[in-house]
């Protein structure tokens, strides 16, 4: 199996919920709850937190995690792409340890209620496509997106077909395709293909469908998923145990 390194981007910058990345959620910082899921990958070989807080690094830590360095200001702000944070990560490690890993596994700490062997899966099918330039999950959307429209000009305008006509988008929806949305349950990028093109996606991105999931962004976010949780408990036995590891 290729070499796996999961990465975990938790900024301290956070405005909608202040600290999101610690904020607890039944029980557990949510940046844990990506750490634990990593960990629990057989195929991961390790999970470093990309972080600019030492509050955050020490926290990440406590759950097993690595924090060798602490990102630059420059690349922690409202601005910064998700390119900056994995090319400070891959120029890291060269400097620093003369190698790179084949392929970097990107979870975000706001999806945080992820099945392990789902990532496992999800490691496997990039490792067995060549082509592939990079893998990302996404769920099925609710509604397609061919029924969604924008204002131009003080009137609706389908998005897809650029038409004003809109009784072309108001059909069955079974009618047309099916649509999905990124989610963040995995995203898994190629190194070399990163350095080479300065692109984390590229245009040969694998399609990986995962159960519809709910993201944190606010604070009624995490209410809902504390319900959630305390409604499913095998969720958080499965990524801690039953024995509650609190800071």
């Amino acid at each position: 199996m290729a070499n796996i390194v999961a990465v975990i981007p938790a900024r301290s910058g956070s405005k909608g919920v202040p600290d999101k990345n610690i904020k607890f959620l039944a029980g557990y910082p949510l940046i844990a709850y990506s750490i634990a899921a990593a960990r629990l990958a057989k195929n991961v070989d390790r999970v470093i937190v990309s972080t600019d807080s030492e509050l955050y690094a020490n926290i990440a830590r406590k759950y097993g995690a690595e924090v060798p360095f602490l990102r630059p200001d420059a690349i922690s702000g409202d601005d910064s792409t998700d390119y900056d944070f994995i090319e400070h990560v891959l120029n890291w490690m060269q400097d620093n340890e003369g190698l790179q890993p084949e392929y970097l596994l990107h979870l975000r700490p706001t999806t945080p209620l992820r099945d392990p062997a789902c990532i496992e899966k999800a490691i496997e099918r990039i490792c067995h496509d060549n082509y592939a330039t990079a893998l990302r999950s996404v769920h099925e959307m609710s509604e397609t997106s061919y029924k969604t429209v924008e204002i131009d000009r003080d009137y609706l305008k389908c998005i897809c077909s650029g038409s004003f006509d809109l009784d072309a988008a108001n059909q069955p929806r079974q009618v047309f395709p099916k649509t999905y949305i990124a989610n963040g349950y995995v995203d898994i990028y190629k190194s070399f293909y990163v350095v080479k093109n300065k692109k984390i996606l590229g245009n040969k991105v694998i399609a990986y469908v995962t159960p519809r999931i709910f993201e944190v962004d606010t604070l009624e976010d995490f209410d809902y998923l504390e319900y959630q949780v305390a409604k499913e408990p095998a969720i958080t036995n499965k990524l801690f145990g039953k024995e509650k590891n609190q800071l």
